[in-house]
């Protein structure tokens, strides 16, 4: 009978399809997501979902939540819908977006008798300082019984890992002076910034496998007579886990104090934007979506990807189980996302037919839990127990 339910899907391509190319067509920074929003507030208003639009104060997130009479779980999709400067949506986060939207939809079509709420959580600016980290320490996720997205990639991947990441920035302040004529009475701040660079590049022989550590000079001076006074670089700092991340980071700070403690300028650091925790993937949860692909027809799923980055919903695997797979928009293994290419396929067909997949699966997946108390149970027992 669910599965006869899934029939509504040709009910709901051409909104999700319009919906992608809309927001591919009109791409918006995070935080600046105005349109895409309130795109995906109006489907979900059209299929009777009650929506709290600029959601905990964020003027383009959002809650929608559809709730049964029974009550039961509660399963969260998130939407993600933020472009890149310079490239659009090279992520493909406007069909991401839409995956997770058509999935609360089928679900709620699914849920008949069942039990349980659906939330689609609209979450603005993935690429730079994620909403979900805002929202795990707002509560969002407390009376979420499980949250899943699924990105845009080059193959059905299972759900992996990520880097846990922080934010850097190194302002250094020295003294001006004319770097020819009395270059004495000067403090280099831009010394400080290079001596960081070159202490790092040192500390990266000592650094596990897992750890990356990248950054630039954001400000280096102004002129070349001038010594540069007012100088900053910005790093990321990532590693496997939260433990050896704290670690690192202040290893990475000593070089910073060091660098600036040598060229006698003064140092102030800052978190420039939210720190991501690493993702831990509930591979009872993941194991649930992988039977539903293979039951929607899909014959390979891979297994996670070796290479990640770091991703703000590795924050929301450490309060709920959590998946965040991958299904694919091309079938080109080579396409790196990050490109205007990898946008452009987010608009064939046969990339919307594996968002119609992918929705089908993260809705089955969700009718599952709310249909097997024991499923969650056994879900809930390992996030209970997992090493975050």
């Amino acid at each position: 009978m669910i599965r006869k339910k899934l029939d509504t899907e040709d009910l709901i391509r051409e909104d999700l399809v319009a919906l992608s190319k809309s927001i591919y067509a009109r791409p918006e920074l995070g935080y600046e997501e105005h349109y895409a929003s309130e795109l995906h507030v109006a489907l979900l208003e059209k299929h009777g979902f009650q929506v709290e639009r600029a959601y905990l104060g964020l003027k383009t997130g959002f809650r929608a939540e559809y709730h049964s009479t029974v009550p039961g779980p509660v399963i969260c999709y998130m939407a993600e819908y933020d472009a890149l400067p310079g490239i659009g949506h090279g992520c493909g986060h406007n069909i991401l977006g839409a995956t997770s939207t058509g999935a609360g939809i089928l679900l709620q079509k699914l849920m008949g008798n069942l039990g349980g709420t659906v939330v689609v959580l609209g979450t603005p600016a993935e690429e730079t300082s994620g909403a979900k980290v805002f929202y795990v320490e707002k509560g969002a996720f407390d009376d979420v019984s499980a949250a899943m997205i699924a990105h845009p990639g080059t193959g059905h991947y299972r759900s992996g890992s990520s880097l846990a990441l922080e934010a850097i920035e190194f302002d250094y302040k020295g003294k001006a002076s004319h770097a020819a004529s009395e270059p004495e009475k000067g403090v280099n701040a831009l010394d400080a910034a290079i001596g960081t660079f070159n202490m790092i590049n040192a500390l990266r022989q000592q650094t596990r496998e897992d750890a990356r550590i990248h950054g630039i000079i954001t400000k280096g001076g102004v002129a070349a007579n001038i010594i540069p006074d007012d100088c900053a670089a910005q790093f990321y700092v990532r590693a496997k886990s939260k433990a050896y991340l704290a670690e690192l980071v202040e290893q990475v700070k000593n070089c910073a104090r060091g660098a600036a403690a040598a060229a006698g300028v003064w140092l102030e650091i800052v978190e420039y934007e939210a720190g991501y925790d690493n993702m831990v993937t509930n591979q009872r949860l993941s194991d649930l979506y992988s039977a539903q692909l293979r039951s929607l027809g899909v014959t390979e799923i891979l297994e996670p990807r070796k290479t990640y980055g770091s991703l703000d919903a590795g924050n929301v695997s450490h309060v709920c189980p959590t998946i965040h797979p991958y299904f694919p928009i091309t079938e080109d293994r080579e396409m790196a996302a990050h490109t205007k290419e990898f946008g452009v396929c987010t608009l064939s067909e046969y990339a919307e037919e594996n968002m119609m997949i992918t929705a089908k699966a993260l809705a089955l997946t969700g009718a599952a839990l709310m249909k097997d108390v024991s499923l969650l149970e056994d879900i809930k027992k390992e996030f209970a127990v997992a090493e975050k």
